[in-house]
C-alpha cells in the first residue's frame, strides 16, 4: 500500500540514517581487525573521537560515491568490458582515501591496498542494508527497479495493452530445462509449469513448454538471426569461409554480425521483430529495435546516436551499489571457476578440456556482468513501458561448453538464471502496463569428448593428411593420421592421379573451420564450390579418408551428376533427392536431418566439404571439432532441440501434431503473439512467408 508523501520522506530519511549507522560500525570493526587501518583523531584516541571520525568518514564516502561515481562510470566505458569489474575495486578505494583525507574530525591512517578492501566492504554492507530495509516497502522497491527506466522515459503515454518480454536462455535445451525443473533447480519455471518434485498439476500452470527443432547450423548466430530478423538463409555454420570475399565469417565478430543483419534485412524486406517500440539487450543482432544495449551488430558503429552498444553498462554501473555487488560477484565467480577446474583435474574427470588462461574471467563476465546488466536493462525497459523486449542471457552456454551440459557447474548456473527470471517477473508486477513473459532458447548442447581427445589429431590435421600435406608429428603417429597417409600413398601409385598430388598449385592448402561438431573444408584457390568429381581428381584420398573415419558421421558435397550427395563409410553415396527413401548415415540423426542438409546445400556460401561428426543416439554424445565437451553447431542429440516457454494467455505455438521447424518458424510465432497483444505492427514479410503464416 502506498503511503502519504510525508511518510515516504520519513521512511527514506530513516533508511539513510540506518545505512549511515551500519557503515560507521563497519568502519569501526574494520579498524579493529585490519592492521593497516587506524582511526586516529588529532586530539587523541578517545572512543568518542574515534566514533565521530568513523561517522564522518562513512558519511563523506557515501556522499562522494553518490556524486562522483556516475561521472567515473562514463570514463569506465572506454575500457574493455572484461576488466570493468576489477577497476571498480580500485576506484572505490580511491574514493575512500579521498573521503578520509577531507574528514573534519581527523585524518585516519590507511594504506592504499587496505582502502580497496575497506571500500568494498562498506559498499557491500551499505547495499545489503539498504535492500534489507526496503524489502517490505513496495514504493521503495519500485523506485529502485525503475531508476534505469527514468533515464530513458520519452514522456509519451504508456499503452495499457500487454507488452511482450522475450528472455533467451542461451544453449539451454528442452531436456535440460525439464530435468532442471524436475530436480528443483528452477523453482520459478516449475511454478509457471505447475511442476516440480511432485506430480504435475496442469490446472495450476501459467505457461506451456514446447520444443522446437533448429536447422543444421544449431548455434546462436543462425538461430537468433532467424528469430529476430526472419531469415537464416546462407548461414551454414558459426564460422565459414566466403570465397567471393576472401573472408572468414564469424557470427560473434561485430563486422560479420553487422553484415549478416544487413543481408537478412535485405532478404525479408523489413527491419526485424522489434522495429516498433522494441528493445534489444545483450544480443548478436538488433531485431530493428530503437533501444539497443550490448548488441554486437552495432558495436562497430563509432559515431552518432547509433553507438549504444555500451549504454547498458553506464545505466547499470551508475549505481555504486550495483557496481560493487557485481564486482564482488565477479571475483567470487573467478574463484569458483578456479576451484571447480582444480577439482576436475584432481578427480581426473572425463571428458575434460583446458580451463586456464583468461577463461575464468571470460566465464565470470558471462555469468555475472552480462547477466546483471542485461536483467537490469530488461527491468528498465518494462518500467519504461516498452512494447517488446528481447534479451539474451549467455551464462549457461559459456559454462556448459567447458564443464558439460549436465555438470554440477552448469546446474548451479541454471539456478541463478531462474532467480533472474524471478526478478523479471517481480518487476512486471510494478510495471506501468501488463507484460507476458516468454522464455526460449536458441539451441541446446550435446555432450561428448572432443575429436582431438579421442583420436589424437584435429579435423584440420586429418584433412591435411588426406590431402598429402605435412601434418604435425603428433598427428602422424596417431592411427588416424597413419591411415590417412597410407591412403594418400595408395593414391600416389595411380599414374593418372600422381601428378595432381605431387604438384599442388599455389594457395592449394584447404581452409578448415570448426563450429562445434560441424566442420567446413574450403579450397580458397578455387573460386566456385568444388564438386565431388573435382575434389577426387585433386585429392583422391581425401573424401574416402574423411567418410571412413569412425569419428565422422557423414559428409555433404556438391556433385556434377546428382547436384548434391551425402557420403558415408564403406563407399556410401546417396543423392540428396533420395534421402527420404534412403537416409543412409542420416538415419541416426533423427527426423528433419535430411531437410536440414538439403537446405544448407542450397546456400551460396556452403563449404566445399561439410563434415558432421559421429553421433551416438544411445548416450546422445557427439565429437566436437573444437575444444568443448558441451557443443552445438551441427546435427546430433540435444543441441538441435531448444524450447519455447510461453504463457497460456498466448495462442499455442503450433497446432496439434505440428512441429516448429527452424528459427524462421519461431519468428513467425513471435510475430503472431505481438499481433495478438496489439503490439508492434510488424509487416508479414514476403508473399511466401504470408502463405506459410496462413
Amino acid at each position: 500500500m502506498r503511503g502519504v508523501p510525508w511518510r515516504r520522506g520519513v521512511s527514506q530519511v530513516g533508511r539513510i540514517v540506518a545505512v549511515w549507522a551500519v557503515c560507521t560500525v563497519t568502519l569501526l570493526v574494520l579498524a579493529g581487525i585490519l592492521p593497516d587501518f587506524q582511526l586516529q583523531s588529532p586530539d587523541g584516541d578517545s572512543a568518542t573521537r574515534i566514533a565521530v571520525t568513523a561517522a564522518c568518514g562513512a558519511g563523506a564516502f557515501g556522499v562522494l560515491s553518490a556524486v562522483v561515481w556516475p561521472l567515473l562510470v562514463r570514463l569506465l566505458l572506454l575500457v574493455p568490458a572484461l576488466v570493468l569489474g576489477l577497476l571498480v575495486f580500485f576506484l572505490n578505494g580511491s574514493l575512500l582515501l579521498l573521503a578520509l583525507r577531507i574528514n573534519p574530525s581527523g585524518s585516519p591512517e590507511v594504506a592504499p591496498e587496505t582502502a580497496v578492501i575497506v571500500a568494498a566492504a562498506m559498499s557491500a554492507v551499505a547495499s545489503a542494508t539498504g535492500a534489507a530495509l526496503a524489502v517490505r516497502d513496495d514504493d521503495a522497491y519500485r523506485r529502485r527497479l525503475s531508476r534505469l527506466a527514468d533515464r530513458r522515459r520519452s514522456g509519451r503515454p504508456c499503452r495499457d495493452t500487454p507488452g511482450l518480454v522475450l528472455v533467451q536462455l542461451d544453449g539451454v535445451g528442452h531436456d535440460v530445462l525439464t530435468d532442471a525443473v524436475r530436480r528443483g533447480l528452477m523453482p520459478t519455471a516449475a511454478r509457471w509449469l505447475a511442476a516440480g518434485d511432485g506430480p504435475r498439476d496442469p490446472a495450476g500452470a501459467t505457461h506451456r513448454l514446447t520444443p522446437w527443432r533448429t536447422d543444421w547450423s544449431s548455434q546462436t548466430g543462425a538461430s537468433q538471426l532467424g528469430i529476430l530478423h526472419g531469415s537464416t538463409f546462407d548461414v551454414p555454420a558459426f564460422r565459414w569461409y566466403e570465397k567471393d570475399r576472401g573472408e572468414v565469417m564469424v557470427c560473434n565478430r561485430p563486422t560479420s554480425a553487422a553484415e549478416l543483419q544487413r543481408r537478412a534485412t535485405a532478404r525479408t524486406g523489413d527491419g526485424g521483430l522489434l522495429t516498433a517500440d522494441g528493445a534489444s539487450r545483450g544480443n548478436l543482432f538488433s531485431g530493428g529495435a530503437g533501444e539497443q544495449a550490448l548488441v554486437l551488430s552495432i558495436a562497430i558503429r563509432r559515431r552518432g546516436r547509433e553507438n549504444r552498444s555500451r549504454a547498458g553498462y553506464f545505466a547499470y554501473f551508475s549505481d555504486p551499489a550495483n557496481a560493487v555487488r557485481t564486482a564482488l560477484s565477479f571475483a567470487a565467480e573467478v574463484g569458483r571457476e578456479m576451484g571447480q577446474s582444480t577439482r576436475a583435474r584432481v578427480c581426473r574427470q572425463r571428458p575434460r578440456v583446458s580451463r586456464g588462461g583468461l577463461y575464468p574471467f571470460v566465464r565470470a563476465f558471462a555469468t555475472v556482468v552480462e547477466r546483471d546488466v542485461v536483467v537490469a536493462a530488461v527491468m528498465g525497459d518494462m518500467f519504461a513501458g516498452r512494447t517488446a523486449v528481447y534479451a539474451d542471457l549467455v551464462a549457461y552456454d559459456e559454462v556448459a561448453h567447458h564443464s558439460g551440459p549436465r555438470s554440477r557447474d552448469a546446474a548451479k548456473v541454471l539456478h541463478r538464471l531462474d532467480r533472474a527470471l524471478a526478478l523479471i517477473e517481480k518487476a512486471a508486477e510494478h510495471a506501468p502496463r501488463p507484460y507476458r513473459i516468454v522464455v526460449l532458447s536458441d539451441h541446446g548442447q550435446s555432450p561428448g569428448e572432443t575429436f582431438r581427445a579421442r583420436y589424437g589429431l584435429t579435423l584440420a590435421d586429418l584433412v591435411r593428411a588426406g590431402c598429402g600435406l605435412p601434418v604435425p608429428r603428433r598427428a602422424e603417429r596417431t592411427r588416424s593420421g597413419a591411415e590417412a597417409r597410407a591412403a594418400v600413398r595408395a593414391a600416389l601409385r595411380r599414374p593418372e592421379e600422381a601428378g595432381a598430388l605431387r604438384r599442388p598449385g599455389p594457395r592449394s592448402e584447404p581452409v578448415v573451420l570448426a563450429s562445434g561438431n560441424l566442420g567446413l573444408v574450403s579450397f580458397p584457390d578455387v573460386p566456385h564450390r568444388m564438386t565431388k568429381e573435382e575434389i577426387d581428381a585433386r585429392h583422391p584420398a581425401l573424401l574416402t579418408t574423411l567418410a571412413n573415419h569412425p569419428g565422422i558421421g557423414f559428409l555433404l558435397v556438391r556433385s556434377e551428376e546428382h547436384g548434391g550427395v551425402v557420403l558415408g563409410p564403406y563407399g556410401t553415396e546417396i543423392p540428396l533427392a533420395d534421402l527420404d527413401d534412403d537416409p543412409g548415415p542420416l538415419a541416426r540423426f533423427g527426423p528433419g536431418a535430411a531437410d536440414a542438409v538439403r537446405r544448407t546445400h542450397s546456400f551460396p556460401h556452403t563449404a566445399d566439404i561439410m563434415v558432421n561428426s559421429a553421433y551416438e543416439p544411445a548416450d546422445g554424445e557427439v565429437l566436437a571439432f573444437e575444444e568443448q565437451i558441451g557443443s552445438h553447431g551441427g546435427l546430433g542429440g540435444a543441441q538441435s532441440r531448444p524450447f519455447l516457454l510461453s504463457p497460456l494467455t498466448l495462442s499455442a505455438p503450433a497446432g496439434p501434431g505440428e512441429e516448429i521447424a527452424g528459427a524462421e518458424h519461431v519468428h513467425r510465432v513471435l510475430r503472431r503473439w505481438l499481433r495478438e497483444a496489439d503490439g508492434p505492427q510488424v509487416p508479414l514479410g514476403t508473399a511466401a512467408e504470408q502463405e506459410r503464416a496462413a
